[in-house]
């Protein structure tokens, strides 16, 4: 009686494990499901859409290649290529600086008030519109702003200084202080869960600090880079708040292209920038992950973190 009790007893347990695990299965079929549907058929109909092409404000339906041939054989190629140059040289800037202070952050001598306060602050902006944050400098970098005051108050300049707005300068500058957060939060992330007995095990067998630096931190904090250069590359190369607002007009870049086309209601050109632009992205990305090959096998830094 007892022992078909508690076969009983274990075969209801486990129906219930099956059922869980066929539950969540079936979850995680709907999940992927979901994001098929909302993200890569969106991106297939971009992409076929940038075959065809607009006569008299009206689409037709005719694949070709036309559209492609224009975008590559007109002005917008160096448009294109700027859009790339700015969009590297801020995710450089944003690596070179935000590594070191996602380190300072994660591993460094801060107290918990002033890692709360910092995590406080690199939080902050994502509650906030990207034009209300970079509006604000135009008021500082204009001919009459802050920074033009100080320096002829001090003597340092004789007039104010034109290229401190409306150039590319200036849009580097409002891309960089954009992008800091969503570079920063996720490298602070990775080498926050990096063990600190594996720290001091380097330590203690002779190694040096750059040692530590280059075969531990970093091939451990590639997740966390990788997603950082994402999270940084991506909006730059779609950027179009700053170079309206902080370009003013003289700072041409592909989301410029893309405005007009819509307006223009030159749709299969919107698509074709917007699909060359996730083109960009993926190769950009390819190169990424060779490049982190280098320095350490990311699947292997992701098993490592998540162990």
């Amino acid at each position: 009686m007892q022992q078909s009790t508690g076969t009983a007893g274990r075969a209801g347990v486990l129906s219930g494990v099956i059922r869980r695990l066929a539950t969540m299965k079936v979850a995680v079929w709907l999940i992927v499901l979901a994001w098929f549907v909302l993200v890569i058929v969106p991106i297939i109909v971009l992409f076929a859409f940038s075959f065809f092409t607009t006569e008299q404000f009206r689409t037709v339906y005719t694949p070709t290649t036309t559209t492609w041939v224009e975008l590559f054989s007109s002005g917008r190629w160096e448009v294109t290529l700027r859009t790339l140059r700015i969009a590297m040289t801020v995710t450089l800037i944003e690596l070179a600086v935000g590594f070191p202070f996602a380190l300072w952050l994660a591993k460094g001598r801060v107290g918990k008030v002033g890692r709360a306060v910092c995590l406080a602050m690199l939080t902050i902006p994502f509650f906030l519109d990207v034009s209300s944050r970079t509006i604000v400098w135009r008021a500082i970098l204009g001919q009459s702003g802050l920074v033009n005051t100080v320096l002829m108050g001090l003597g340092l300049t004789d007039a104010p200084l034109d290229w401190l707005l409306y150039s590319e300068v200036a849009v580097l500058f409002g891309m960089v202080v954009t992008l800091f957060p969503p570079m920063v939060m996720p490298i602070y992330l990775a080498i926050s869960l990096i063990d600190d007995t594996l720290l001091e095990a380097s330590n203690d067998l002779g190694a040096s600090p750059w040692q530590t630096l280059s075969r531990v931190i970093i091939p451990l904090s590639l997740p966390g880079v990788m997603a950082g250069i994402v999270f940084s590359l991506g909006p730059a190369l779609a950027a179009w708040v700053e170079p309206g607002m902080l370009g003013g007009g003289f700072v041409n870049l592909i989301s410029n292209s893309i405005e007009s086309a819509y307006s223009a209601l030159r749709y299969p050109v919107v698509a074709a920038l917007s699909a060359f632009v996730i083109l960009l992205l993926l190769l950009m990305l390819g190169a990424m992950y060779l490049i982190a090959r280098r320095f350490g096998d990311p699947a292997s830094s992701f098993r490592v973190l998540r162990g």
